[in-house]
């Protein structure tokens, strides 16, 4: 067990510093400074009203259903070693969780139950509110919390982002166990933003239902680099790191920009593409009837002589 007086001065001496040697330090000179926290306080977060859950649930119903079947398979994954799984808003509310019934009582004691609010200002630095607050994946694994109620608590966090790249919620995995090493959350960490990364696949792909998917290439080789891309081959959507792989924002998408002009596919002009287009169409007519030249100019709209005109123009055997 870790001293919580110790552990305050800890929290005290490092936030006094005039530069956060880290994230967490960073995240303890926000609790004091901004949200006016004592480290040596024992707290459990905040909770809202069954009625404020319902409206926070409603709100970001589109992410509680994208996100229930991956919940599910991360627990099968974690939920026997001792670990809890929340997914919150941006506001730090459990919309959904996980736990064996068997642990249920330590975790509702600790407030990691539906309805609690991890927030930064709620609870102090945990891995939920501190990833919210920096934007990005955080472990923290025991006395980097900054109540010293929270010394026994590891937890490690992903944000999840909706199919425009914004923050929608965090999903993140805690656990009480002592024998929880920093190579135990390492491997954690990984589990948990690749299930994150799921999640917001299947955000995006449920706002773009009937749309083609189009990896862009990436420094970080990314397979979250992606496109949603219309019929005419016009963008209607990208990833968080399609956009910054490309430089786009909704203004530009908005514009209706091709993605071959995008990924710079082709430097041909609108009469070769538009011949392209038109070759595309008869092989695919032609596939789809299995070769039947008469059938494919019925689907066509087109007579049987016209069909081979253009198909003798084209090349097509």
């Amino acid at each position: 067990m870790h001293d919580p007086v110790s552990h305050a001065d800890q929290v005290y001496a490092s936030a006094s510093s005039p530069v956060a040697s880290s994230a967490v330090v960073a995240s303890w000179r926000r609790c004091m400074t901004m949200h006016h926290l004592a480290p040596e306080d024992r707290r459990m977060p905040e909770r809202v009203t069954e009625q404020e859950l319902d409206v926070a649930r409603k709100q970001s119903e589109r992410l509680i259903g994208q996100a229930r079947d991956e919940l599910d398979r991360l627990f099968l994954v974690v939920g026997r070693a001792g670990c809890c799984i929340l997914m919150t808003d941006t506001k730090g509310i459990a919309l959904d969780r996980r736990g064996a019934a068997g642990d249920d009582k330590d975790f509702r004691a600790l407030g990691l139950w539906t309805g609690s609010v991890w927030t930064e200002e709620s609870i102090g630095t945990n891995g939920i509110g501190t990833a919210i607050a920096d934007d990005r994946p955080i472990s923290i694994i025991r006395d980097q919390h900054f109540f010293a109620s929270n010394i026994d608590l590891s937890c490690t966090t992903a944000p999840i982002r909706d199919h425009r790249g914004v923050l929608a919620g965090a999903l993140d995995v805690s656990t009480c166990r002592s024998d929880a090493n920093e190579g135990t959350i390492a491997i954690l960490s990984q589990t948990v933003r690749e299930a994150a990364s799921r999640i917001e696949l299947n955000l995006f792909r449920n706002a773009f239902q009937g749309a083609r998917f189009v990896m862009v290439p990436s420094e970080t080789g990314s397979p979250m680099a992606l496109l949603a891309v219309d019929r005419d081959d016009l963008v209607i959507g990208a990833t968080r790191a399609a956009r910054s792989a490309l430089r786009l924002d909704d203004d530009r998408i908005a514009e209706g920009i091709p993605a071959s002009d995008l990924l710079h596919e082709s430097s041909r002009d609108a009469r070769e593409l538009l011949g392209d287009a038109e070759r595309s169409a008869l092989l695919r007519a032609l596939s789809r009837v299995h070769g039947n030249v008469s059938l494919a100019a019925q689907v066509l709209g087109v007579s049987r002589s016209t069909l081979h005109r253009k198909m003798k123009r084209f090349g097509i055997q």
